[in-house]
């Protein structure tokens, strides 16, 4: 459901957690591929990396930057392929650990939510930490959220996950946009065909089961890995449909309200 915010967030139109039950799936790849999408095709787009623990925007975005600051110690966020960024990864610094217990991830996303100077957006995606632990549940309490897109991959280890993360996500009241199922194939550059290493479909699958939007299969690609790595921010067209999906889906339950 959508709700006006207040504060900080009172000019963004639709937040947005980006989430999976468990890690390696690559949600951060979606969350950070998807919102360069938005943005090129027009939209006013912020990241926020809520991934405490581990977070991969300042790798992935090729930034090394520190944010500078606003008035009354405010943070204004980082650009980068017209996407307005946020990450621990930018304060903490390329190798410091961040070793915090609860309290301490949950003051640390009230801050990135309320001290950071995000302006008018049209999105801002919020790439969660993976399983159902205090950052999720933190966000959920603190922001009006628009919804929840998850992301998983075919095998059935991550689909299980799958329907607990959605299951948290009710109890709090969170609309599910939809989910993504990545890595589901593998489209060999030699010979052309197809190849479904962790099987395919489960997302789905999945989908149809609970009854949600699916919102599309991303392959394993080279040239996405790649770019992660390598710090490139560049629109990728596998990921358009997503982004027309879920900004669908905002439209729909906006319309419903």
């Amino acid at each position: 459901m959508s709700f006006p915010q207040t504060g900080p967030l009172a000019q963004v139109r639709h937040t947005v957690a980006i989430a999976s039950a468990k890690g390696g799936v690559g949600k951060s790849t979606v969350s950070i591929n998807l919102a360069v999408s938005l943005a090129a095709q027009g939209a006013r787009v912020g990241l926020l990396d809520a991934d405490i623990y581990g977070p991969s925007i300042p790798l992935m975005m090729g930034i090394r930057q520190q944010p500078a600051t606003g008035q009354e110690g405010t943070m204004r966020p980082v650009y980068k392929a017209g996407v307005a960024l946020m990450s621990i990864g930018f304060i903490a610094g390329e190798d410091a650990p961040v070793v915090w217990r609860g309290p301490l991830l949950a003051r640390a996303l009230q801050q990135f939510l309320n001290q950071v100077e995000w302006g008018e957006l049209d999105y801002l995606l919020i790439d969660l930490p993976p399983g159902t632990g205090d950052v999720p549940l933190t966000l959920s309490q603190a922001v009006a959220l628009s919804g929840a897109l998850i992301v998983t991959t075919p095998q059935s280890v991550a689909l299980e996950d799958v329907e607990r993360g959605i299951a948290m996500f009710s109890k709090v009241e969170v609309d599910i946009l939809g989910i993504v199922e990545n890595m589901s194939y593998y489209l060999c550059s030699q010979c052309d065909q197809r190849h479904e290493i962790f099987g395919c479909g489960g997302g789905r699958e999945a989908a149809e089961r609970l009854g949600l939007p699916f919102l599309g299969e991303l392959p394993l690609s080279a040239a996405i890995r790649q770019n992660g790595d390598e710090g490139r921010a560049e629109p990728d067209p596998l990921f358009a449909a997503v982004g027309e999906g879920l900004v669908a889906e905002l439209r729909r339950l906006e319309a419903s309200e």
